[in-house]
């Protein structure tokens, strides 16, 4: 199972989502977060232990490199606990339980090699230190399918207002590199993406007064609303009315229209380098608290994580 074909890079990415080199880049950061957290958490119960890290019997994930392939193989293959426990030879909750343990580690060993994406913001000015390089801020939200819960009041709380569907939905703010510079916090049900961006960033504060913002027509008002370089969205035709019964938009506003979204796609590809995890694609199984968060921030993390590596290389 762990016999993986170093040559096929197309086969490893297909398991893993990274190709080899990329994982190879990962596993000092892995191995050095791994180590502190096993430190911390003997010194936190040393009193009660009778053995220091590394005693006993060793399990099947006994070394850094296959904790980390097994981690990365259920982000990106996304299979149920008893699937992912007969593939590594693990009973099912022991598969469960090495999941909850390792996908922090590679948050934080992600956040060592500094492609996390930004969460939150204090002020505008931290904000503006932080993308200081950056002139171009692509944003847009992304929706992910989420188990119906039983229960009849979790229902309409996570119900999308799509027909059939619980959804939890995330801000993203890219570069024109298809970085992803923010990810927003995971909300559940039904939100507007515009309504989500402006409870994440208060129109109050002068946020993006240098920057030039890229939106679609679900951000209409933005200009109203906030300040920028520029803040280019694309021109929506005007309502039909008996006095104008075929609204069009003129060859101007069509050409106008093409290059916002020759630019916009770019956090359209942004978003789908972070889909390749089919852990934000299918419908999200799991129950445990904060965890489709921390998948989506893994997921976007890694996505950054290739696109530096791609980038180096070339």
């Amino acid at each position: 199972m762990f016999e993986w074909n170093k040559e096929d890079d197309r086969q490893f990415k297909a398991l893993t989502g990274l190709t080899y080199r990329a994982f190879c880049a990962l596993i000092p950061f892995f191995v050095e977060v791994y180590a502190q957290a096993v430190w911390a958490n003997y010194n936190q119960h040393k009193d009660t232990r009778k053995r220091k890290p590394g005693g006993g019997q060793k399990g099947r994930l006994n070394t850094a490199e296959k904790k980390l392939y097994f981690i990365l193989y259920y982000l990106k293959v996304y299979p149920t606990f008893d699937v992912l426990g007969d593939h590594f030879q693990l009973d099912r909750s022991k598969a469960c339980t090495n999941v909850h343990k390792l996908l922090p580690i590679l948050i934080a060993a992600l956040d060592k090699a500094g492609v996390l994406p930004k969460r939150q913001f204090a002020t505008a000015e931290e904000l503006q230190a932080a993308w200081a390089d950056i002139e171009d801020l692509l944003v847009d939200a992304t929706e992910r399918p989420h188990h119906r819960p039983q229960d009849e009041q979790e229902q309409k709380e996570m119900y999308s207002g799509k027909k059939k569907r619980h959804t939890v939905k995330n801000t993203t703010i890219s570069s024109i590199g298809q970085q992803i510079l923010f990810l927003g916090y995971t909300v559940f049900g039904h939100c507007h993406d515009y309504t989500l961006f402006k409870s994440e960033f208060s129109p109050e504060l002068a946020w993006f007064n240098t920057f030039r913002l890229w939106v679609d027509l679900g951000y209409l008002g933005i200009r109203n609303d906030y300040a920028g370089v520029e803040i280019c969205i694309p021109h929506k035709k005007k309502p039909r009315s008996k006095s104008n019964p075929h609204p069009t938009l003129t060859e101007e506003q069509k050409a106008e229209n093409r290059k916002v979204s020759q630019v916009r796609i770019l956090v359209e590809n942004a978003i789908c380098r972070m889909k390749r995890f089919k852990s934000v694609v299918d419908v999200f199984r799991n129950r445990k608290d904060n965890f489709v968060d921390d998948v989506a921030l893994a997921a976007a993390a890694l996505a950054n994580w290739s696109l530096s590596l791609a980038s180096t290389a070339t």
